[in-house]
C-alpha cells in the first residue's frame, strides 16, 4: 500500500507554507501560480507537484522575492533559484524551509547540503537546539493536522536520527568519566526515538559511558545489563508508552527489577511523566521535564 500523500487542501497548503488560504487564493487569481482540482463537490484540492511548487515560492517570497517577479521565473528555474539561495544562507528559518521541502520531494540530498551549510559554524548541539528542535515541533503540528504523511514522517526522521547516531559516533573515544554509566532505552511499544537519541549524544558528549539499547526494550533485558555494571543510570522517554494505566505497575516491576542493586537508578521523561505523583516514586526515580533539565545533571 502507497502511504504518501498525494492530494492536499488548501488548508494543509496554509499549514505548511505559512501563507494564508486566502493569499493562496489570491496568487491564483492573479498570477496562476497554482491550479488547483475540484473534487465533485467543487471543494479545492492540490497536488504533490502544487505544493512542492507552493514551498518553492514561499520561499523565494521570504527572502524579498516580489510575488509578480516570482510569477514571470520560468518553472523549471525555480528550483534552482531556491537550491542557491538555501546554499547561502544558514538561517535557522531558511534552513526549517530548506528541510520542508527535502522532505516533501523525498530529496536527501537537499537535506544534506543543508545540513552542511548551517554546520560550518555551529556545533552539533546548536544545529539540534536551535534547527532540529524547532523543526520537529513543527512537524508534530504538521502530522495532527494531517498536513504530511507518514511515509513523509518517517523519511526525515531517519535523515535526523542518522545525524544524531553519526555525531555521537565521533565523541565515543572522548569518553572519560567512569563514575556512572547512562544505559538510554525506550519501553516496549515505545518507538519515538529522536529524544533519548539526542540525550545518548549529550551524555556521550559530556565523557560518560552509554549503553544504547534502542527502541521497545522489555524490562528483563535491563538486568542483562546490571550484571556487567555498577551505579547505572537508566534513562528512558514514556511518550506512548507505558499508557497511564499502566505505569504504576512499570514502576513496581522496574523497582522488583533493581531490588538489591542500591546503587542503580532511573530518569523519566516524555507526556506520560504527568500522571505520575513524584511524591510517590522511589528516591531512585527521578522524572524530567525538559532535556535540559536532565543535561544540567549529567
Amino acid at each position: 500500500m502507497n502511504n504518501v500523500k498525494k492530494q492536499f487542501s488548501i488548508r494543509d497548503l496554509e499549514n505548511l507554507s505559512g501563507i494564508k488560504a486566502h493569499t493562496i487564493r489570491i496568487w491564483e487569481k492573479r498570477y496562476g501560480l497554482l491550479i488547483p482540482e475540484r473534487t465533485s463537490t467543487n471543494i479545492r484540492t492540490y497536488s504533490l507537484v502544487s505544493l512542492q511548487k507552493l514551498l518553492n515560492i514561499t520561499l523565494l517570497y521570504n527572502h524579498g522575492h516580489k510575488i509578480s517577479k516570482i510569477a514571470k521565473i520560468p518553472e523549471e528555474n525555480i528550483p534552482l533559484i531556491v537550491r542557491e539561495i538555501v546554499a547561502k544562507n544558514s538561517v535557522k528559518n531558511h534552513a526549517i524551509s530548506a528541510f520542508k521541502l527535502a522532505m516533501i520531494n523525498f530529496d536527501q540530498s537537499l537535506f544534506v547540503s543543508t545540513f552542511n551549510s548551517i554546520m560550518v559554524n555551529r556545533t552539533f548541539r546548536e544545529v539540534f537546539k536551535d534547527v532540529f528542535i524547532p523543526f520537529l515541533n513543527e512537524l508534530g503540528l504538521l502530522w495532527q493536522t494531517n498536513s504530511i504523511s507518514p511515509a513523509h514522517e518517517h523519511f526525515i526522521t531517519g535523515l535526523i536520527k542518522q545525524k544524531l547516531i553519526v555525531s555521537t559516533e565521533r565523541l565515543e573515544l572522548q569518553t572519560t568519566k567512569t563514575d556512572k554509566v547512562f544505559v538510554p532505552f525506550l519501553p516496549e511499544n515505545e518507538i519515538h526515538e529522536i529524544g533519548l537519541l539526542y540525550l545518548n549524544h549529550e551524555i556521550v558528549l559530556h565523557g560518560y559511558k552509554s549503553i544504547y539499547l534502542g527502541q521497545t526494550v522489555p524490562l528483563e533485558t535491563l538486568k542483562d545489563v546490571m550484571q556487567y555494571f555498577d551505579n547505572i543510570h537508566f534513562i528512558t522517554y514514556f511518550t506512548v508508552a507505558p499508557s497511564k494505566d499502566k505505569l504504576e505497575k512499570y514502576i513496581e516491576d522496574f523497582s522488583d527489577l533493581v531490588s538489591g542493586y542500591s546503587s542503580n537508578k532511573l530518569w523519566v521523561l516524555g507526556y506520560q511523566t504527568r500522571h505520575l505523583d513524584n511524591s510517590k516514586l522511589p528516591n531512585y526515580i527521578s522524572t524530567f521535564n525538559s532535556i535540559d533539565q536532565v543535561i544540567k545533571e549529567l
